[in-house]
């Protein structure tokens, strides 16, 4: 089991963000407080040694006009997805553990996080031989221009129009579109 001192701040971070978080739907608010009742179990539910579940950050990446949204075809279950993952020990936020997942899985520099969460998720994983992920979902825009590198962890990265997104979809990627756009529109209004 990891030192829990290690994800402290982190799990500070998520708890806050989630408690003050206004849910997109009421499936997010139901899986909000699914996820804060796993907070309460202190650090060790941000890492993903925590069998019963761990908190994770996931980001689904708009161009700048919000015309595409960057997804890819995930390595190990063959589905196109949200970039993001486990949180790491360095992460001190759960939108910047978003950030560098999407950096890290998309190649792209100079993403921006919105701070706010635009959906919380929970999904069966085989993590630990058999887990759950608490995905806390954050909208990334990138820079005008920007040209993706698929990582490691992907088959493949591609910029789909947010209404004809791709197939095999991964469950729960579609309903982050509507909030990702919200988020876009709400930044380029303000």
């Amino acid at each position: 089991m990891p030192d829990t001192e290690t994800y402290a701040d982190l799990h500070a971070d998520a708890t806050a963000v989630l408690s003050r978080w206004t849910a997109t739907s009421p499936a997010a608010a139901a899986n909000r407080d699914r996820t804060l009742a796993l907070l309460a179990a202190g650090p060790v539910a941000m890492s993903r040694a925590h069998r019963p579940g761990h908190v994770t950050a996931s980001a689904l990446v708009l161009d700048p006009a919000g015309d595409r949204v960057l997804l890819c075809l995930h390595g190990k279950f063959r589905k196109w997805v949200q970039l993001g993952g486990h949180c790491e020990p360095g992460d001190r936020t759960l939108a910047a553990a978003a950030l560098r997942e999407a950096t890290e899985e998309s190649g792209i520099a100079g993403l921006v996080v919105d701070p706010e969460p635009i959906d919380v998720d929970i999904h069966a994983v085989a993590c630990q031989g058999g887990s759950l992920h608490y995905d806390v979902r954050f909208a990334v825009l990138a820079p005008a221009g920007a040209i993706e590198r698929v990582s490691t962890e992907s088959e493949a990265l591609g910029w789909f129009p947010p209404d004809r997104l791709p197939e095999p979809l991964a469950d729960g990627t579609v309903q982050l579109v509507a909030p990702a756009l919200a988020t876009l529109a709400r930044r380029v209004a303000g």
